[in-house]
């Protein structure tokens, strides 16, 4: 969950340079301070988060050893869909501010691979020595997959045809419930970053893209979508309060919901204006409101006028 927040210093400063950014080719000329400033900038970021997230949050809990954390199985692997969203979108966002710096195409694409992969990699570092937690190969390896998807796209089709988006919309928790949830997930802005029951990953294909000759209007995708619902701990819907008692929500059963929907690819509209570009380049992490089918594991098929 924390990862979340490493994208956003990261986001800032894609809006700084992105509407300056031209496709380049190999045998481009870099421009030696851009690239200094994008190193610099980088590291500090890395090296920033890492201290502020040591002593913001890690110090609060014990240490120990290194060690490995098997977490597979926790939150129907929602937070493992999460890594994904923000390694891809780190990637992404990286891969543009290098690009601005005029370093060669492959260059660029791989050093905003790396990128998503360190900067979620501080996380699993930390939660490494956490009595609390443990180093998680499976998060690696989600991170692993969103940094791969967008090095892999980049490379073969030279743009982003596929991408990974986010969506959210607070879960209206029933009264009994709504304790637990706060205590888990927080309010407000945190429960953006935090609640798994309100969040929805997608894929969204961009359409024209493998149709190039079809009249599909080239902003137009088709998204597949996954959520899970009434997670009141990681693992079951059992946990242990402050005072030693155990409370049992096991009646409240956890399932999973897909969702299939349209969405809008808003780097494909076109405008020639540069703020604009920014701004639909900076928007395009989030998956667009619109109808969508559900199938969930509970059995049921629901048609949602506008899903968020």
């Amino acid at each position: 969950m924390l990862t979340r927040f490493l994208f956003i210093p990261l986001l800032l400063l894609q809006l700084a340079v992105i509407g300056n950014t031209q496709p380049i080719g190999d045998t481009a000329v870099p421009d030696k301070t851009k690239v200094w400033v994008v190193a610099s900038a980088q590291s500090a970021l890395w090296a920033g988060s890492f201290i502020a997230l040591n002593k913001a949050w890690y110090a609060d809990y014990p240490k120990q050893s290194f060690h490995f954390f098997n977490d597979l199985p926790e939150w129907l692997q929602m937070d493992k869909a999460g890594h994904v969203w923000t390694a891809y979108q780190i990637s992404r966002v990286s891969g543009d501010i290098w690009r601005w710096t005029g370093i060669n195409e492959r260059k660029a694409i791989w050093l905003g691979g790396i990128s998503g992969v360190a900067y979620q990699s501080i996380i699993e570092i930390l939660d490494g020595f956490s009595a609390e937690w443990g180093f998680s190969i499976w998060d690696m390896t989600a991170n692993v997959i969103g940094s791969g998807a967008y090095v892999s796209q980049q490379l073969l089709w030279k743009e982003q045809r596929i991408s990974v988006k986010f969506s959210y919309f607070p879960y209206q928790y029933p009264a009994d419930q709504r304790p637990r949830a706060t205590e888990l997930f927080g309010e407000g802005a945190e429960a953006v970053l935090k609640d798994y029951n309100s969040q929805t990953y997608w894929i969204s294909t961009n359409l024209h893209s493998f149709f190039p000759q079809s009249r599909i209007p080239r902003w137009l995708n088709l998204a597949v979508g996954y959520n899970g619902r009434v997670m009141l701990g990681g693992r079951e819907n059992i946990w242990t309060v402050e005072n030693g008692q155990t409370i049992d929500r096991s009646d409240v059963a956890r399932y999973r919901r897909f969702f299939l929907s349209v969405d809008m690819d808003l780097t494909k509209i076109p405008t020639k204006k540069k703020w604009l570009k920014t701004v639909f380049s900076a928007v395009n992490v989030i998956k667009i409101p619109a109808p969508a089918l559900e199938l969930n594991t509970n059995g049921g098929i629901r048609f949602h006028g506008i899903y968020f």
